[in-house]
């Protein structure tokens, strides 16, 4: 579908859902925006139907805002969304990306059966038993979850536990979790190859309406701001602002008519500032620079707070994102 027509077929959209104690079908409209529509200005905002979580790499605050290498970032993206200033990383200096990515789903990196330090790929040691994360809640509730997860070609239809090209599964955090690659991960897991989709099919799937509750999306490490031997671009930021700005309009058009937030985050960067950290959509601060100090932890509060699922004890002394929104957008 041309864009014009991709943005006229969104802003035709309605919202929707339901109860979450039943499965629903995440190509069917969801009619929770529907439901909590506002009949006056004084009624709540509508709730929150999507949530988007893209992942970045490895770069501190500072080498992001204002960075003429990432014109799309500053130009549009913080002029109309809400930014953090004090987005911290709660694990030690030098951590590798993978336990990050397992705090991002848990809230922590530690497990009775597994403390993820390094950047091994999923197998019988280095996974853990723990259903103590945001997938399984998901799940548990009814909703939908995809993680589109640019790079795994020739692996779609099986679960992504092995790298190729430009595919890293250290950066793909469900991989890690026996309930979801199987005891022990196997890329023959059913389950877990029906929740991840190679990127291009986020396309199809946006304009089809197709879209699950939760979507978390991997950029390959050409397009992350990680970098890698064989990227065409070794300016790894303005690499992954051109990324931000040849995917993101799409997705941000989606949320706007059906109720979405888009949060783009980074795994780590280094001792040297605070993390940069992106608020995306309706019910946003336009503009705004949040002093409030945040962490991975917040996000993934966030998260459980807008789906309406239980707060994980890890995160739960951690301040959600609320000031990045208009009052009432984070219940």
């Amino acid at each position: 579908m041309a864009g014009a027509a991709l943005l006229g077929w969104l802003a035709g959209c309605g919202g929707g859902g339901g109860s979450q104690s039943a499965p629903r079908d995440a190509s069917l409209p969801d009619a929770r925006l529907e439901a909590a529509a506002p009949d006056s200005p004084s009624s709540p905002p509508p709730a929150i139907a999507h949530v988007f979580v893209v992942a970045m790499e490895n770069e501190n605050l500072g080498k992001i805002y204002d960075n003429a290498a990432a014109p799309y970032i500053n130009g549009t993206l913080i002029a109309t969304g809400a930014r953090a200033t004090s987005f911290v990383d709660e694990l030690p200096v030098g951590s590798p990306s993978e336990p990050h990515y397992v705090w991002m789903e848990a809230g922590t990196n530690v497990f009775a059966d597994r403390t993820f330090t390094t950047d091994s790929a999923p197998s019988a040691s280095n996974s853990t038993a723990s259903t103590e994360h945001l997938a399984s809640q998901i799940a548990g509730a009814g909703l939908s979850w995809t993680a589109y997860e640019e790079g795994i070609g020739a692996a779609t239809g099986s679960c992504p536990i092995a790298g190729s090209g430009f595919y890293a599964p250290k950066h793909d955090p469900f991989v890690f979790f026996r309930d979801v690659a199987g005891d022990p991960p196997a890329k023959d897991t059913p389950a877990c190859a029906a929740h991840f989709k190679d990127l291009p099919a986020l396309t199809g799937d946006l304009s089809a309406g197709a879209i699950a509750d939760y979507v978390f999306i991997t950029p390959n490490l050409c397009h992350d701001m990680h970098g890698a031997s064989g990227c065409p671009d070794s300016n790894w930021i303005r690499a992954g602002d051109s990324w931000l700005h040849d995917n993101l309009p799409p997705i941000l058009a989606f949320a706007e008519a059906n109720g979405g937030v888009v949060f783009v985050l980074w795994d780590e960067g280094d001792s040297s500032g605070h993390l940069p950290f992106l608020a995306l959509g309706p019910g946003v601060k336009s503009g705004y620079a949040g002093a409030v100090t945040y962490s991975h932890s917040s996000v993934l509060k966030t998260v459980e707070e807008m789906l309406g699922l239980p707060v994980l004890p890890t995160v739960a002394p951690a301040e959600d994102l609320s000031d990045l929104f208009v009052a009432g957008r984070v219940p």
